[in-house]
């Protein structure tokens, strides 16, 4: 008797997802939490004097507010965006999103319900778009603050990015987010509108003519030279440089040499 293979796949579970189901039940919690908080505080933290109109009117409509509330920010995409990457643009998107939900409220409570104080409408979304949108930043202040903590280490390497412009920025973000330590400690850039100007900190001294002296000023250990789209020429006479100090030198691919297979 020959047995059928069983085809059913069982879908696995992945942890983003879960990330995502537990965020959900935080922004749940928050939303309920921050319009609450909102009119205890206005009522001088005391529940017994909350007006019970106020009261009633809340009770009636946050459960609506937050199951509506969910469910457009899971078309909005705020349980799958990738939070540890999380940049400018993605916190101002997230601040946009969370205070016109509280724009919503405002509106939809006072037209349905009740007229609530000015205090809860302002102090409510405030509430909200920090509890929201900072939850969701943890990761990435996680992140930060261990960077700041490998600044101070002394066991990891002095780095030296040469360009700073999109390729060095990407390997400026991965090296701080190493826990080995390592550093960039100086920039080199060939234009000298970025010349004695900082980055995340970190001080962009000047052009290729610099790199001797930089590397001795700074106690480089590695350079990495981080300009992919750069001629030929141009990298070929910064490595002429690099060769002349005791550093490893690294250098960053261009995307043709990827896909072409030559790397």
């Amino acid at each position: 008797m020959n047995h059928q293979p069983n085809n059913r796949r069982h879908r696995k579970i992945e942890h983003w997802q879960i990330i995502a189901g537990l965020l959900m039940l935080f922004d749940v919690f928050a939303m309920c939490a921050s319009y609450f908080l909102a009119l205890w505080l206005r009522f001088d933290l005391s529940y017994s004097a909350i007006i019970p109109r106020y009261l009633e009117a809340y009770r009636s409509f946050i459960l609506i507010y937050v199951l509506a509330g969910v469910i457009c920010f899971y078309i909005l995409g705020m349980y799958r965006s990738i939070w540890t990457f999380a940049g400018l643009n993605l916190m101002t998107r997230c601040l946009m999103i969370f205070g016109g939900a509280g724009l919503v409220h405002a509106v939809a409570i006072t037209l349905f319900y009740e007229r609530m104080p000015m205090s809860y409408y302002i102090v409510g979304m405030i509430l909200q778009s920090i509890l929201l949108t900072g939850v969701r930043f943890l990761n990435r202040i996680r992140i930060d603050i261990q960077r700041r903590l490998n600044a101070n280490r002394t066991d990891g390497k002095h780095i030296m990015l040469i360009g700073a412009g999109d390729a060095g920025q990407s390997i400026f973000q991965d090296i701080t987010r190493q826990a080995n330590g390592d550093r960039v400690v100086c920039i080199i850039d060939d234009n000298p509108n970025k010349w004695h100007r900082d980055f995340n900190g970190v001080p962009i001294v000047g052009g290729r003519d610099e790199i001797l002296a930089a590397v001795d000023k700074y106690k480089v250990d590695r350079i990495f030279l981080t300009m992919p789209s750069a001629p030929e020429e141009a990298k070929r006479d910064i490595l002429n440089i690099c060769s002349e100090t005791d550093c490893e030198v690294r250098t960053l691919p261009g995307i043709y040499q990827l896909v072409s297979g030559e790397v």
